[in-house]
């Protein structure tokens, strides 16, 4: 108990310290995780501006290549104007050249000149008049005034002071005709303008003015040559040919206003142009007063007007100022939202993964916590074993030794009573441990060579007095076609009859509880129903109704209804008919699926509680456990141990009808002729002294005559049945037919009658008509009469004139028995063996007598109660007994050489246990024999080794540590538990006190 406290302590311990380790990680993680959250939002939010700024840029190039396109388109338009303009001024020039220079006289006068220019006016429409001047020297002025009739006059209206040379106007159109007889070379840029145009012969234009109309306009002049000249004409030979000067007004506001109103998108655009002749003070010719440096985006296309001097441009841009796109919003806010999103998804999955990261060192703190539980559960479970059985194994010790002695037939009941009360406490206890043993998964099944129909019989046995008691049938059915001996775990199936049978006869009064075993491929017609899951706990039924008995007579074992209707005369009658086939069976393998059913006709279980039959401690309602006793926990370690061999179980139960509880036990295949020596069996082969009898059965219920026939037929004893006996008689005479065939041409020897069939009138007129059909040579012996009955034989004997009376439940060892002294048959000495089989035999090398005769065994025990048991049970036996009471004290009489046969060694010891006594001996015996093969070799050698290995068996109380691996690590060949009873025994000393040990 200490030991498992302490480790429990140490876990717990072990789990505080890893628990702070975890809290203190996990606020390091909490951290780390909020910089990695607000690092994640910066980028995001880094991202979105990103995509915002380049999303912007991006439209912003658009709306510039935009403006770019309508700006060029809207500069090439106002070009190609204004050179269409210049071209009919140029035209105009050329008329005035050859009408009135080429024309003597000329053909042009001023009324002609302004006639012309009217009607062609709209050619022009950007210019608001058009006027000739004339090159006039000085020397011709005066001639040229008289040829006129007016002087000529600056731009001032003052006559003209003398100069080199005049540009009076002589022809004009009549919007301008105000300034006729002008000299336009008296201001100082129109006298530039004109001498720069003759001199170039291109239209010079002069800078942005207020026209008369208060528009901004320019001047265009253009020179008239006398002839045509040459692109390569010089300056001199230019101003020699020079005849004048013809000139236009351009309205530069009305040719823009007119082309911005022919073009889509004029609304957009604010357009701007500037004469930047001069850089520092550019002049506005259209549009507002907006300096040149406006912010973007705005775009700049220079003009080209035709003249080289005076530089133009025109500025666009928007007239309202650019939004930002909803692309430039939503896009970067949906890609934040998504990376907003993928970092709550890698900080929800990183979270998780901590999350489970946390669970399982949780986990893993909780499981070596639950380790260290369950070792200390398995601790105090084997400490409560060894402190209850020891004294247990006492009680029953002396119990048993007393009942070997001389008492009175009150004390010798006393005796018993006491001994049967330990053995239920020693059986309870069992459970306990077996429950516990299977929630560990330590329960561990054996592989043994075993006979399930002498299992059954013993377990028929085991209840057969409280069915007897109780006046109910208890009876036995196994198909011939179930193998005669299987390989598997005895004592497990043993433990899942017993407790099936034990809870049908704890709630059966009436009726009967009948047990059959078939191979599962033989019996899927008549079981398949059974095996099924409870459907809503009803096992089948819609609702309680259903599940009221029905009163009459039924065809099963007792004539009692059945809890599975299913399970009737009809499917066993199929079921016979496998076996009289003789199908094979149909899997190739060595594995044989049993399937087992127990039916009873007891209370049945009620409907609700149904759903809990196989919990543990759990029974049907709390009057149960006071009206019929138990805990609770047989059929839950039965279903455990029938998965633990491959099966399943189930069961169909009727309130007030019955149970029927199936199960399925996978085992193996096991011939005679493979048993090994070292696999450990005990056979009850039964006597072949009846083979070749005949027996006439009368019974009216086909299924308990059924079971009666698989008896005999186990002794070699064929039978008929008949339903009365009248047909019994017409059977031993032979006559209308009445011989059946089964029993060929033999007479039958024996009569066996059923206690119900039996007319209390039979007793005279049965033997009377026998000996009538002997005196009549109808049959020649008379057959023996048995009867059938759950009686005490000797009571019913002496009621019945029969020759014997067969007591029930039936087993071939007690129908053998009777049948050997009512027959006068004498039974094979070979063949003798009393009710608890070979082990109690006082002869032979088999039985424990037999075994233990003349043989030195020494018990190691700290008990001195346990060492007075284990002596007086070995000594019963005829071996000699030598007990110590420590380890050390073993040790001691163990130095080799010694005269020991067997050692019992108790494992809890004080001082030295019972493994460490074990170890030392081993290495006591191994360096003994490297010294005898290092003084002798050959065959010596080997009979010394082999002798100096003294077999040592665990003798324990603690009965979940005392496992085969642990005793077999520190060098022990078995164990036996305390109480060990007498077939334990026998099992684990036959290997080493056997026949060809003792040779």
């Amino acid at each position: 108990m200490g030991v498992g406290g302490g480790g429990g302590e140490a876990a717990a311990v072990e789990g505080d310290e890893v628990g702070m380790k975890g809290r203190r990680w996990w606020r390091v993680k909490v951290k780390l995780s909020t910089v990695a959250v607000v690092a994640w939002v910066l980028a995001s939010a880094a991202l979105w501006a990103g995509l915002h700024w380049r999303f912007r840029r991006t439209a912003l190039h658009k709306a510039e290549e935009a403006l770019v396109c309508m700006c060029e388109e809207r500069a090439r338009m106002l070009q190609d104007q204004f050179a269409v303009s210049v071209n009919h001024v140029h035209a105009l020039a050329i008329l005035v050249a050859t009408f009135h220079y080429d024309k003597h006289p000329p053909a042009l006068d001023q009324d002609t000149f302004a006639v012309y220019a009217a009607r062609t006016s709209f050619e022009r429409p950007l210019l608001s008049g058009v006027a000739y001047a004339q090159r006039v020297v000085h020397a011709d002025r005066e001639s040229f005034e008289r040829q006129q009739g007016w002087i000529i006059k600056t731009m001032k209206h003052e006559p003209s002071p003398a100069q080199d040379e005049y540009a009076p106007v002589i022809y004009s159109q009549e919007t301008i005709s105000y300034i006729e007889g002008l000299d336009v070379m008296s201001g100082e840029e129109d006298r530039e303008n004109i001498l720069r145009a003759r001199a170039t012969g291109k239209a010079v234009l002069t800078r942005p003015f207020r026209l008369m109309s208060n528009h901004l306009g320019v001047v265009l002049t253009f020179p008239v040559y006398l002839v045509d000249l040459p692109n390569d004409t010089t300056v001199e030979d230019r101003v020699a040919a020079t005849a004048g000067y013809l000139g236009g007004a351009f309205d530069v506001e009305s040719l823009v206003e007119n082309l911005l109103r022919q073009l889509a998108g004029n609304q957009e655009l604010v357009v701007n142009v500037y004469d930047v002749t001069n850089h520092s003070n550019p002049l506005v010719m259209y549009g507002s007063e907006v300096p040149l440096g406006i912010p973007s985006p705005s775009h700049t296309y220079t003009l080209d007007f035709g003249d080289p001097l005076r530089k133009h441009q025109m500025v666009c841009r928007y007239r309202n100022k650019l939004h930002v796109s909803w692309s430039a919003i939503t896009t970067p806010s949906g890609v934040f939202v998504i990376c907003m999103l993928v970092g709550y998804i890698i900080y929800a999955a990183w979270s998780r993964y901590d999350n489970v990261k946390e669970d399982c060192r949780k986990m893993e703190a909780l499981k070596k916590r639950a380790e260290a539980a369950d070792i200390a559960k398995s601790q105090f479970l084997a400490t409560v074993s060894h402190e209850i059985r020891t004294p247990m194994n006492g009680v029953l010790g002396m119990l048993d030794m007393l009942l070997d002695t001389e008492l009175k037939s009150t004390q010798r009941d006393y005796a018993q009573t006491a001994q049967v009360c330990g053995k239920a406490l020693i059986s309870l206890i069992n459970e306990v441990l077996d429950r516990a043993k299977i929630e560990a998964g330590k329960l561990d099944l054996e592989s043994v060579p075993f006979d399930l129909r002498s299992i059954l019989d013993d377990v028929i046995s085991l209840f057969s007095s409280k069915s007897r008691e109780k006046g109910i049938e208890l009876a036995v059915y196994v198909s011939e076609r179930v193998p005669e001996i299987l390989l598997g775990d005895p004592g497990r199936f043993r433990q899942i009859i017993t407790n099936l049978v034990g809870n049908s006869i704890k709630f059966t009064e009436r009726g009967h509880i009948f047990v059959q075993v078939h191979l599962a491929d033989h019996s899927n017609l008549a079981t398949e129903a059974k095996i099924e899951p409870v459907v809503n706990g009803m096992n089948g039924h819609k609702d309680e109704a259903s599940a009221i008995p029905t009163s009459g007579s039924h065809n099963t074992l007792s004539g009692f209804e059945a809890a599975d209707s299913r399970n009737n005369w009809e499917n066993f009658k199929l079921l016979l008919s496998y076996e009289k086939n003789e199908m094979p069976y149909e899997s190739d393998s060595d594995k044989v699926t049993l399937v087992v059913s127990v039916e009873d006709t007891g209370i049945g279980i009620p409907l609700h509680a149904q759903g809990r039959v196989f919990t543990p401690f759990m029974q049907a309602d709390s009057s149960t456990s006071r009206n019929y006793g138990g805990t609770g926990i047989g059929l839950s370690i039965s279903k455990c141990l029938v998965e633990i061999m491959g099966g399943q179980i189930n069961f169909v139960s009727r309130p007030l009808v019955g149970s029927t509880f199936t199960f399925t036990a996978v085992l193996k295949r096991c011939d005679k002729s493979a048993i090994s020596d070292s696999k450990t069996v005990v056979l009850h082969p039964l006597p072949s002294s009846f083979k070749g009898l005949s027996a006439l059965l009368i019974d009216k219920r086909p299924v308990r005559a059924t079971v009666t026939k698989y008896h005999l037929q186990r002794l070699g004893i064929t039978s008929e049945v008949v339903g009365t006996i009248e047909p019994a008689f017409g059977v031993f005479s032979g006559r209308n037919g009445s011989s059946l065939t089964s029993m060929g041409k033999k007479q039958a020897c024996m009569l066996l009658i059923e206690s119900d069939s039996w007319d209390p009138q039979m007793d005279v007129s049965l033997q009377a008509r026998l000996q009538e059909m002997k005196q009549n040579d109808r049959i020649h012996v008379s057959p023996k009469v048995f009867l059938l009955s759950a009686a005490e034989s000797d009571k019913v004997k002496k009621i019945h004139a029969v020759d014997s009376v067969i007591t029930k439940p039936l087993k071939a060892s007690a129908l053998a028995a009777c049948l050997f002294q009512a027959l006068g048959i004498t039974q094979p000495s070979h063949e003798k063996r009393d009710d608890l089989g070979s082990l109690h035999g006082r002869d032979g090398s088999g039985s424990l007598h037999g075994l233990l005769l003349g043989k030195n065994i020494l018990v190691v025990d700290d008990n001195k109660v346990n060492l007075r048991v284990a002596a007086g049970t070995l000594k019963k036996y005829g071996a000699k007994v030598e007990c110590v009471e420590s380890g050390k004290d073993a040790l001691s009489l163990l130095q080799v050489p010694h005269k020991y046969d067997l050692c019992l060694m108790d494992i809890q010891m004080p001082e030295m246990d019972g493994f460490e006594a074990t170890r030392q001996i081993r290495a006591m015996e191994g360096k003994a024999n490297e010294q005898a093969d290092d003084s002798e070799s050959g065959s010596e050698t080997a009979a010394k080794t082999a002798k100096w290995h003294l077999p040592i068996l665990a003798m324990t109380a603690d009965v979940i540590q005392a496992t085969h691996e642990e005793c077999t690590k520190c060098g022990m060949d078995g164990y036996v538990s305390k109480p060990f009873e007498e077939k334990q025994l026998f099992q684990a000393v036959q290997k080493f006190l056997g026949p060809s040990i003792s040779s």
